[in-house]
């Protein structure tokens, strides 16, 4: 799985969707609920609340052996977006992130490495990239 995240203290989600004209896979609020644990033996009494406001576009899982096949489609909604995500940037001090989520099962790796098109748009919106990867043996 691979998304962007446009993610920051409070703004208003409903004029990203507006500005970039794409309608999100996800997003919360600051101070939204956190669902808890569907396992019932994992109980928390504590009620853990979101520290930011998110705004994503999101691939969701997909079984795959490039990480770019996830990437290159979120990068071609966000074509021809640049200024506009440098312009919520500023206004709203938003910061930006790819992030790909990698489950490896059986020893099967996918490539990992990042096309000249995803590091430069990347750095014009000066967005980080990050991985996470499970190992499931």
């Amino acid at each position: 799985m691979a998304y962007f995240s446009a993610f920051g203290d409070e703004f208003p989600l409903e004029i990203v969707t507006d500005v970039l004209g794409i309608e999100p896979t996800e997003t919360y609020k600051k101070g939204d609920i956190i669902e808890s644990s569907t396992n019932p033996n994992l109980v928390s009494t504590k009620i853990r609340r979101r520290k930011k406001t998110d705004w994503t576009l999101s691939t969701g899982y997909q079984e795959s052996y490039d990480i770019n096949n996830q990437l290159n489609p979120i990068l071609k909604s966000l074509e021809g977006k640049t200024e506009d995500l440098k312009q919520l940037k500023v206004k709203y001090g938003l910061e930006f992130l790819f992030m790909i989520v990698i489950q490896i099962e059986n020893n099967e790796k996918p490539a990992m490495y990042l096309q000249k098109n995803i590091i430069d748009f990347s750095s014009l919106i000066q967005a980080e990239i990050v991985f996470d990867l499970y190992i499931f043996s």
